[in-house]
């Protein structure tokens, strides 16, 4: 079909045309005046996900939030937990009309809940902004005061379902961590019990390093006096058996001792007189016996002098040798304490560190008790209420003047495809040219309309031809 062939289809039937389009122009506009006006109310809230943490102080998310992030706002805006908490808040659970639509429409059959969350969420319109963290939320009745409150009130719930979100975790970590904390405070007093216990078996204190330090430098101290009292008590002792041996005139006590010098510097002058007198006066002589009993009496002296002197370097001896007993035991008994002390310490140091370890991982807990303590008391949540809805002065629905474009719009289309309809069931020959597109023959002449004035258009083929042609011409009834 060219595009002159369907003008003059619409320029036939233009009657029919115009019927149609005007039909369904008036039909929009009466519907449109005949149904009940709705408003439709609107709030709005800002979604903020870079907002600081009130507990840790660190940022939620780094960044504005993502695609999904807002996604997921929107469908917990259009969940049934909003909308049955929406639906409680505003009496429609407890409305006995409600209640008598519900069973008008399902006879009593399924859940009222499910049924109110339906038709609620039906007049609910949640549309996030392209370019913002914006969120609105439209609400259509047919009162515009109860429009605006449901609005809000979505708002609302959903603000309070996202701190449930939030907080319900944050109650159950708490109780988890309640339990936990009672658990590892347990856990401490039992290993502090058994540091205890072991302490009070041993009869120790677990050491310090520093302690057991001084232990050990008094251990060392101890061992150093031992090996100086040995060479000392060495050494005595080989005075002592050189004494013994008949030696002890020539030990250093007994050659440096002064009054041994004495005696054996008299001794010598004292033989050396008898001996003068002895050349001068004869073996017999009163001053020779004289002089050798004095001889004799010195070296008696000297003799006992001489064990006397040795007999000390005996007692010195003995007393070395006591005090290197003393000594040792004394190097013993801190040689025990030192490893008594030492085996305390790793025996429990062990116990210490259950106790260490049992009192850090209750102090973590702790700490994460009173965070998860905080969170679950927390009152705010990442979208904020941007602008309250109001009551709308004008009705959103019907729309007049949209309904009537779209009526002319449809109508226009609806009319065009009747004509067009009509056209084919009933086939007509309009024109010049679709005489000669039907029949496949040159047109020869044009007969004037009735009462129309008269002309005559000339062959638009050769004549000849024409006859030629005209004689093939089929039968009546016949195809061409």
């Amino acid at each position: 079909m060219t595009l002159s062939q369907f003008l003059t289809i619409l320029r036939a039937r233009w009657a029919t045309v115009l019927l149609i389009l005007l039909g369904t122009v008036g039909l929009a506009v009466g519907v449109s005046l005949i149904l009940p006006k709705q408003y439709t109310a609107t709030a709005t809230v800002v979604v903020d996900q870079t907002r600081p943490d009130p507990v840790t102080g660190a940022a939620v998310n780094a960044g504005n939030p993502t695609p999904s992030f807002i996604s997921t706002q929107v469908d917990i805006l259009k969940s049934d937990r909003v909308t049955q908490a929406v639906a409680r808040k505003l009496g429609l659970v407890d409305d006995p009309a409600v209640r008598e639509r519900w069973m008008s429409d399902t006879e009593g059959r399924g859940s009222f809940d499910a049924w109110l969350t339906d038709r609620v969420q039906l007049s609910l319109d949640v549309k996030p902004s392209r370019d913002s963290n914006v969120i609105s939320v439209s609400f259509k009745d047919a009162d515009p005061e109860k429009a605006a409150r449901a609005a809000n009130q979505f708002v609302q719930s959903y603000l309070d379902v996202m701190v449930e979100l939030r907080v319900d975790p944050a109650k159950q970590y708490s109780s988890f961590f309640d339990s936990r904390a009672r658990e590892l405070r347990a856990n401490v007093e039992r290993a502090q019990s058994r540091l205890s216990a072991y302490q009070r078996e041993k009869g120790v204190v677990i050491a310090t390093d520093g302690q057991i330090d001084v232990e050990t430098a008094r251990l060392n101290e101890l061992s150093s006096q031992l090996v100086a009292l040995q060479a000392v008590a060495a050494e005595s002792s080989s005075r002592q058996l050189q004494a013994q041996a008949g030696a002890g005139d020539r030990l250093q006590e007994v050659i440096n001792n002064p009054a041994l010098a004495a005696l054996r510097g008299d001794l010598t002058r004292a033989e050396a007189k008898l001996q003068e007198l002895n050349s001068r006066l004869g073996e017999n002589h009163p001053q020779v016996i004289e002089a050798k009993a004095n001889i004799s009496t010195l070296r008696s002296q000297l003799n006992v002098e001489t064990r006397r002197v040795t007999g000390s370097v005996g007692v010195s001896d003995s007393i070395n040798r006591r005090r290197e007993a003393e000594l040792r035991a004394a190097l013993e008994t801190q040689r025990q304490r030192v490893l008594r002390m030492r085996t305390a310490r790793e025996e429990g140091a062990v116990l210490v560190k259950e106790v260490d370890a049992a009192q850090r991982a209750y102090d973590a807990v702790l700490q994460r008790q009173s965070q998860t303590s905080l969170e679950s008391q927390a009152s705010q949540s990442a979208a904020h209420v941007l602008a309250q809805a109001v009551a709308p002065y004008t009705p959103s629905s019907p729309n007049l003047l949209r309904n009537a474009i779209l009526a002319v719009v449809i109508g226009a289309v609806l009319a065009v495809a009747a004509a067009i309809v009509l056209e084919y069931v009933d086939r007509r020959v309009r024109t010049e040219d679709e005489v000669s597109d039907v029949l496949g023959l040159p047109l020869l002449g044009v007969l004037p309309k009735p009462g129309g004035k008269g002309r005559f258009a000339g062959p638009r083929v050769p004549l000849v031809r024409a006859t030629g042609m005209l004689r093939r011409l089929p039968a009546p009834g016949k195809e061409a």
